[in-house]
C-alpha cells in the first residue's frame, strides 16, 4: 500500500537513532506529567500546572507515546511491536526498498492513507485554522480580562472555585471588569463567561465564526497550537507537539498570573492588570508568546501541507457547516 503523493520518499530511522528519540522525548514529557500524576494520586489540585492535563484531552500517557510523524519509516526488532498500534502498518516491499532496507525486515510506518480516511476533517479545519491565524495582524488590547469576565458577579450566580480566593475580592473585581474594554476573540474563552458579562465583551466570537475570529495576539488561540498537534498524531512528529505543549504550559502561567485569582503562595505572583504597569507587562509577554506562536503555526503548517495535498485529492475541503473541535 503505496503512500500518498507527497509523502512517498519515506526516511529511515534505525532502531538505535529512534530508540534515543523515543526516550528523550519521554523524559520531556514526565518532567510535566510525573508530577501531575503524583498529585491526582494524592487527590490534590494545581491551578495552573493541572491544566493541560484536565481541559485538553490528551492524557499523560497518550503524550508519553513516541511518533516520528508521516513519511518515517522505523526498522528494527522494537518497531515490530508497533504494527498493532492504531495508524500504524508495515511497509510494503517497494517501501522497504525505497527507504533501503532489505526485504522481511522488521519495520512500521504512519498509515497515511488510514489516517486521512477517518481524520481528514480534522486535517482540514486544523489547516483552516492554522493557516487563517498565521495571516491575521495579532491584537494585544485584551490584557487577559476573559479570566475576569469568568467570574464576574460571581456571587449573583452562586459560582465557586473550590481552593483559589480573587485577590482583589468579588467587588473590586467586578469593577475592574466594568472599567476597561473587554474584547476577547477566542470563542472557547468567551463561553465560559458569566451572563452578565457576556454583553460586555466587543467581539461576538462564536462556534461559526472562529475561523475568520481567531488571530496570533490571543493567548488560547495559540495555547490551542498543542490541541491541534496533538489531534493529528501520529501523523506530526512528537518533537512538535511538545513544543506546542510547553509554550501552552508557559502561557497557562502567565494567563493565571494575569488572573483575579491569588496565586502568589502557588509560586505565581500577580501581574497586576488593573494597573498601567501590569497591563504594560502583560502585552509584553503577550507580544513574546504571539512571535513564538507563529513560529510554531509555520512548522505545523509545514508539517501539514502534505497531508492537507493527499486529503485535497480524496475529498473536497471541509464545508462551513461542519466546522467545529474535530
Amino acid at each position: 500500500m503505496a503512500q500518498p503523493e507527497g509523502l512517498s520518499k519515506l526516511q529511515h530511522l534505525p532502531q538505535d537513532a529512534w530508540l534515543a528519540r523515543e526516550a528523550a522525548h519521554q523524559q520531556r514529557v514526565r518532567t510535566y506529567s510525573d508530577p501531575y500524576l503524583a498529585r491526582r494520586s494524592a487527590g490534590q489540585k494545581h491551578p495552573v500546572e493541572d491544566f493541560l492535563f484536565t481541559y485538553y484531552t490528551q492524557k499523560p500517557g497518550q503524550l508519553l507515546r513516541w511518533h516520528p510523524g508521516a513519511g518515517v519509516v522505523l526498522s528494527g526488532p522494537a518497531a515490530a511491536e508497533r504494527s498493532g498500534w492504531k495508524y500504524y502498518r508495515v511497509p510494503d516491499a517497494g517501501e522497504l526498498a525505497a527507504a533501503g532496507l532489505a526485504p522481511g525486515t522488521d519495520a512500521v510506518t504512519v498509515d497515511v492513507e488510514r489516517f486521512l480516511g477517518e481524520r481528514r476533517d480534522a486535517v482540514q479545519f486544523a489547516g483552516i485554522i492554522l493557516a487563517g491565524t498565521a495571516a491575521r495582524p495579532a491584537q494585544f488590547g485584551c490584557f487577559g480580562l476573559h479570566e475576569w469576565a469568568m467570574v464576574y458577579r460571581q456571587d449573583k450566580f452562586e459560582l465557586r472555585h473550590e481552593y483559589l480566593k480573587l485577590r482583589l475580592g468579588s467587588e473590586q473585581t467586578d469593577r475592574v471588569v466594568e472599567d476597561n474594554r473587554i474584547r476577547c476573540s477566542h470563542f472557547d474563552a468567551f463561553r465560559f463567561y458569566t451572563p452578565d458579562a457576556v454583553p460586555l465583551n466587543t467581539l461576538k466570537p462564536s462556534r461559526e465564526n472562529q475561523r475568520t475570529m481567531e488571530q496570533p495576539g490571543c493567548l488560547h488561540a495559540n495555547m490551542d497550537l498543542y490541541k491541534w498537534a496533538y489531534k493529528l498524531a501520529p501523523a506530526l512528529p512528537s518533537e512538535l507537539v511538545m513544543d506546542c505543549f510547553e509554550l501552552s504550559w508557559r502561557i497557562r502561567a502567565m494567563d493565571m498570573q494575569a488572573s483575579p485569582y491569588e496565586l502568589s503562595e502557588w509560586g505565581y505572583p500577580p501581574i497586576r492588570i488593573e494597573t498601567p504597569d501590569g497591563k504594560a507587562e502583560y502585552v509584553e509577554h503577550q507580544r513574546a508568546f504571539a512571535d513564538a506562536s507563529q513560529e510554531l503555526r509555520r512548522r505545523l503548517l509545514q508539517e501539514l501541507t502534505p497531508l492537507l495535498e493527499a486529503a485535497a485529492v480524496a475529498a473536497p475541503p471541509l464545508p462551513a457547516a461542519q466546522e467545529g473541535r474535530p
